[in-house]
């Protein structure tokens, strides 16, 4: 696609700006437990960026109903300790912080929680680069990332979709992206694996930070 600098960016956050993986593993895990059910570690890192009531369905075959109770006591563990059991990808502050000072406009496009993508930002001292938080509600709506990104963009100028782009690790993001009428960067050392990747056809690939710091600097 034709090259040009990007007005807005938007950033997915778990598998995108911090390795999150353990926190929520182990979230889910506790949720399972509530059930009776028990899942190898690393068959949960599915959970990993989709919509949680979503991933309960598919992954462990809970009803709506039983998701929806899943998804109630994953919070229980992950708004004390979860949310904590986490790190930022090794040079994303430094790439914030050039970013911020091209004068483009930051923000977070999460399908996690506002209130706990929030609390995450504070926590690492990086919420300051965003020009707005935006994730999901509490009670359940606005989870689909093609929803996320619209309510990001609500107070923008319609000609500022071709000058934005989406950032994130799983074909979630990419596909908002496209539905949104956004330019999308794959990111791969996140969560979701090259093959979903590359098949959700991203317009840009960045295997690493610094990768994808150089890329956003130079497009």
């Amino acid at each position: 696609m034709e090259r040009h600098s990007f007005k807005n960016i938007l950033f997915d956050l778990d598998g995108t700006l911090t390795d999150s993986a353990a926190g929520i593993i182990l979230s889910v895990s506790f949720a399972l437990q509530k059930f009776g059910m028990h899942r190898e570690p690393e068959s949960l890192k599915a959970f990993i960026g989709p919509p949680l009531k979503l991933s309960f369905q598919k992954e462990c075959g809970l009803s709506e109903a039983e998701a929806r109770r899943a998804v109630g006591y994953y919070r229980e563990y992950y708004r004390e300790r979860g949310i904590f059991e986490n790190r930022l990808y090794p040079g994303v502050p430094e790439m914030l912080e050039k970013l911020n000072s091209t004068g483009a406009r930051l923000y977070l496009a999460t399908s996690k929680p506002t209130v706990f993508a929030e609390k995450i930002l504070d926590h690492f001292r990086i919420a300051r680069y965003f020009t707005r938080i935006t994730g999901s509600n509490l009670d359940g709506s606005r989870v689909e990332k093609k929803e996320v990104i619209t309510e990001v963009l609500s107070g923008a100028e319609p000609a500022e979709a071709p000058q934005s782009v989406m950032v994130g690790d799983r074909e979630h993001d990419i596909i908002g992206a496209r539905h949104c009428g956004l330019a999308s960067i794959a990111v791969t050392y996140g969560y979701g694996s090259l093959e979903e990747l590359t098949a959700a056809c991203p317009d840009y690939i960045a295997r690493s930070v610094t990768d994808l710091e150089s890329l956003l600097l130079s497009v």
